[in-house]
């Protein structure tokens, strides 16, 4: 493989590492950071697909136009607040607001996760105004809304947990010869939360109904970007979904199979409901509100009851919460396709902060160790690229003497590579190897909740001026992309050239196209490849003075 040969493919592999794996292949359509904007704002997004062990015709139906107006009507069920005062769930970790007048769940800030960087900015809440008006938390039956019919009680008083304590609240409902009784559960250090509902058939004849319990949501992040977006998404046997049509969303979709839990989710939080029974799940998009549904058809003989149990996890999209869940609640976060490696990746980058307390730092870290891992690989390919810069002349050579005649051409070139040793696709392969790791710390760093709002730099040095005070947000001053463009033409005027004018335009232009790319990336993406620069040009300076 000539040297113009490999530079070629060098750009080409480039370009569909940065833009045809994301658009062609990653099941998350994917995962870039809104920085200094709320996560939670009322428009309108696309959703993504995730890989699944079942195509998408086994695991998801579009729903019939029988069916799609009961789905219609539950969507089209509106809340209409009370004037009763809400009861009060304080934590370290979030604070809710919910109204005993059918337990509506009226807010839900995470008290650890503000809207922007600015010191007086707002904690998140993942529940608006606008969803606020689907009722969220909202319980359903035969279509018709329980929060607006009959008398509620609540039994409790608002809740302050410390540490790991545990507290309880009942709302009872009475209605049309039914009782609905929910038993909600709060823990301190947990952003679960549990739900044991009752039924009560205090009529004297079966009752024979189906039975809704709803989420919902406006789209989760404020700017659209096919990098982060709004989904509503699902796990069954069938393995991890999400729609990415909000035009099916509108006609509305559902699981055939039993579902395990369902939400709706962005890069960086989840609002799910997790069932410990049999229920089935309905999703739609209405009025630019995502909405989840869990339902169960259930008969209840007279004077007897039915119950449920279901958990909720309202909060961030981080492991060492989500594990805590059941039902494999932890499958909300996936990388993409290469999620087996970013996840380890991941991981590690967590074990270097929980040392050096600084993301920034820890991606360097992390970038030092893959670039020790991979250095025998890579010297590998300079030891062969700088084998093959030394039989230019005599290749030239030959495809002068033999232009003519190709198949004596290729012949020579072969007898050429064998007398000197030299493999001509021996500097391509060991970055190919590389790739997979490449792609999967690239998915991972721009889908990393940890990095929200995590700082580098928090401000220009002497100033009061935020800087790499965000790592899931561009450089505001695009000083980090300008310095990873001179690190890679340093880097590249250290690799082995062959001269060729061709050539040399090809990799004039890539230092200069990558960084117009890199303008927008996550600061914490653009310190990694700043690192791996630096790292590799010191490689290459080390074989130049050892040649």
């Amino acid at each position: 493989m000539t040297e113009n040969w490999r530079i070629l493919l060098a750009l080409v592999l480039t370009i569909v590492v940065l833009f045809g794996w994301n658009f062609f292949f990653a099941p998350e359509k994917d995962k870039q950071v809104e920085m200094n904007k709320q996560e939670v704002q009322p428009k309108q997004e696309k959703i993504h697909d995730v890989p699944t062990k079942k195509t998408e015709k086994e695991s998801i139906r579009r729903v019939s136009p029988e069916t799609r107006e009961t789905d219609q009507a539950l969507s089209d069920k509106t809340y209409e607040s009370t004037p009763k005062k809400s009861v009060t769930i304080d934590t370290p970790l979030y604070r809710a607001e919910i109204n005993p007048h059918g337990g509506i769940l009226e807010h839900f800030l995470l008290k650890k996760y503000d809207e922007t960087i600015k010191k007086d900015s707002k904690p998140i809440d993942l529940i608006t105004e606008r969803s606020l008006n689907k009722a969220p938390l909202g319980i359903v039956w035969d279509q018709e809304p329980t929060w607006n019919r009959g008398k509620w009680e609540l039994e409790g008083q608002s809740l302050r947990l410390q540490g790991s304590e545990q507290g309880s609240i009942s709302f009872t409902g009475h209605f049309e010869g039914l009782t609905v009784i929910r038993n909600l559960t709060f823990q301190a250090d947990s952003y679960q939360f549990n739900e044991d509902l009752i039924v009560l058939n205090q009529k004297g004849q079966r009752i024979q109904g189906s039975l809704d319990i709803t989420m919902d949501s406006p789209k989760l992040v404020e700017n659209e970007s096919r990098f982060n977006r709004t989904n509503v998404i699902y796990y069954s046997s069938g393995g991890l979904k999400a729609e990415d049509d909000t035009d099916d969303l509108r006609l509305g979709i559902r699981s055939d199979s039993l579902i395990k839990w369902a939400g709706i989710d962005s890069n960086y939080f989840l609002l799910s409901m997790i069932p410990k029974g049999d229920m089935h799940f309905k999703g739609s998009y209405k009025d630019k509100i995502y909405q989840v549904s869990l339902a169960k058809k259930i008969i209840i003989p007279p004077q007897s009851e039915t119950q449920l149990s279901l958990v909720y996890y309202l909060g961030p999209k981080i492991k060492s919460y989500l594990a805590q869940a059941p039902n494999n609640l932890k499958a909300a976060i996936h990388y993409g396709w290469l999620d087996i490696i970013s996840k380890p990746l991941i991981e590690m980058l967590n074990f270097f902060y929980r040392y050096v307390g600084n993301y920034g730092v820890a991606i360097i870290l992390l970038t030092i160790v893959i670039k020790i891992l991979f250095w025998p690989l890579s010297h590998k390919s300079y030891k062969s690229m700088e084998r093959m810069k030394k039989l230019q002349p005599m290749m030239k050579k030959l495809k002068e003497d033999y232009k003519d005649d190709r198949q004596k051409m290729n012949q020579e070139l072969m007898r050429l590579y064998k007398t000197y040793k030299v493999n001509p696709a021996g500097g391509c392969l060991p970055m190919i190897l590389q790739i997979p790791v490449f792609i999967g710390l690239y998915e991972a760093l721009l889908g990393a909740t940890e990095l929200r709002h995590a700082s580098f730099i928090s401000h220009v040095p002497f100033t009061d001026y935020f800087w790499l005070a965000d790592l899931s947000a561009k450089d505001p001053y695009y000083v980090t992309p300008v310095l990873m463009g001179l690190t890679m033409f340093l880097q590249q005027k250290l690799s082995p050239t062959a001269g060729d004018p061709m050539q040399a335009k090809i990799m004039l232009i890539m230092p200069i196209f990558l960084t117009f790319i890199f303008l927008n990336f996550p600061s914490g993406l653009v310190i990694y490849f700043i690192t791996n620069n630096v790292l590799s040009i010191f490689q290459q300076w080390l074989m130049l003075r050892k040649a």
